[in-house]
């Protein structure tokens, strides 16, 4: 079993899952926090699905969410990383979520307080500019969902990670 995240992520997630909840309180799209099983479709491998836990996922189509989960790609997935998983989060899952559909995957460095967003172009990922300290994270899915990246890592310490 994996150890559950450390201090500076779970503050992160919670920073992020704030800004979220406020966006979409009242609106169609729900927002979740790991742990939270979303089942992927991923045709290309054979496969009919496979499981991964996001950090943080918003669903804005209401048939995909089940009592076991998601069943189908988010709209939006947040992934956080952390000392050992930056391979597997920059590597194995952008392939996965841009291959699934995600329409919008963010990419959280505490290390480098930045947060890098990804949104899919004809089942491609397109990178924006890295967000870094000072600026506003900008969601190109929701027009609305602005996050202040300062309000992401405020009281992050850089020895939680």
């Amino acid at each position: 079993m994996s150890p559950a995240p450390g201090a500076g992520h779970q503050r992160i997630s919670f920073s992020i899952s704030m800004a979220f909840g406020s966006c979409f309180k009242g609106k169609p799209c729900s927002v979740f926090v790991a742990p939270f099983d979303v089942r992927l479709p991923i045709p290309k491998e054979g496969k009919d699905t496979t499981v991964i836990q996001p950090d943080l996922c918003i669903i804005c189509d209401e048939t995909k969410i089940d009592k076991q989960g998601c069943n189908g790609a988010p709209d939006l997935v947040v992934e956080i990383l952390s000392p050992g998983n930056s391979t597997h989060e920059m590597d194995t899952k952008f392939q996965l979520y841009q291959d699934a559909g995600v329409k919008e995957y963010w990419i959280v460095e505490p290390a480098e307080k930045a947060v890098f967003v990804y949104t899919l172009r004809d089942g491609i990922y397109i990178g924006l500019r890295p967000f870094v300290e000072g600026m506003t994270v900008e969601s190109p899915l929701f027009p609305d969902l602005q996050v202040e990246v300062n309000d992401v890592f405020f009281g992050v310490k850089n020895e939680e990670f």
